[in-house]
């Protein structure tokens, strides 16, 4: 693994810490934009999970996103699908029972704590999309270069105006 931490902000999280609404399952559930720095030229791919930290299920998985890549930017808005083809060979694995993002929704009053982790990647992973992140996790094992996490808070107190 290189030495140097994958440093990354995420549009989702704002500067106290907090998930915005758009980027929540009681907002729009949009996959949120990150800007990378330190990202190792040995790079070829990136990879991103969201797990919620407070669910009973500890780790349990938002988001898997894999072959994204190597830029020093992913862009907001990824949309759903096991194949993204506007991102070269992405895919999305299963999370909270999708191929997609799906943003932060405890029980109304609940505060949950939520991790973006970025891995960077030596290589594409050979990976049917119909995985979950344990078995990707697996897979990329022995291909990260780098990681780097970020956590953020959500606590849906009131209606969002887009909820669902």
């Amino acid at each position: 693994m290189d030495n140097k931490l994958l440093r990354f902000t995420c549009s989702a999280i704002d500067e106290n810490g907090c998930f915005r609404p758009e980027h929540t399952g009681y907002g729009q559930d949009i996959s949120p934009a990150f800007v990378i720095e330190n990202l190792s030229p040995d790079t070829k791919t990136l990879a991103i999970t969201l797990e919620d930290l407070s669910h009973p299920i500890k780790g349990f998985p938002h988001w898997v996103i894999w072959n994204l890549p190597a830029t020093h930017q992913i862009p907001e808005g990824i949309p759903s699908g096991a194949n993204v083809a506007t991102l070269q060979s992405a895919k999305q694995g299963i999370a909270y029972g999708w191929h997609r993002y799906a943003g932060p929704k405890p029980p109304k009053g609940a505060n949950h704590l939520y991790r973006f982790t970025l891995y960077a990647l030596d290589s594409e992973l050979d990976l049917s999309a119909n995985v979950f992140k344990k078995r990707f996790l697996k897979a990329a094992a022995g291909h990260i270069l780098q990681q780097g996490e970020i956590t953020g808070e959500y606590q849906a107190n009131e209606p969002v105006a887009n909820e669902t």
